[in-house]
């Protein structure tokens, strides 16, 4: 049995060294980059160009654009004011909406 045991541990070899922080930081690195450019791809540049795309057509709306509102109502632009857009919704009825809470335009095949 002392030769069984003798003999597992002479196989064993030398115990590996433990890397230093420096170098588990450095074996790191690489991934932590890796992972910082898929989050700008795959989520910051997105969302960066559809606010972009979303302040250019509020800054273009215009009397007569048939809109959509973030709450969902449907309505036609009247006035443009800085921080407001008049909306006709019905038949003698308007409302005021804040800029940043119109949506998207309607088409004029949407009902």
């Amino acid at each position: 049995m002392k030769t069984v045991i003798a003999h597992v541990l002479a196989q064993a070899g030398a115990p590996v060294p433990v890397p230093s922080v420096g170098e588990q930081l450095a074996q790191m690195l690489p991934m932590f980059i890796l992972i910082i450019v898929i989050f700008y791809f795959v989520i910051y540049r997105p969302q960066k160009q559809q606010r972009e795309k979303q302040q250019d057509m509020i800054s273009q709306l215009k009397k007569g654009d048939k809109v959509v509102t973030s709450g969902g109502i449907w309505g036609t632009v009247t006035n443009v004011g800085k921080e407001t857009v008049t909306l006709q919704v019905a038949e003698n009825a308007k409302i005021k909406v804040v800029r940043e809470h119109i949506v998207r335009l309607r088409g004029e095949g949407d009902d």
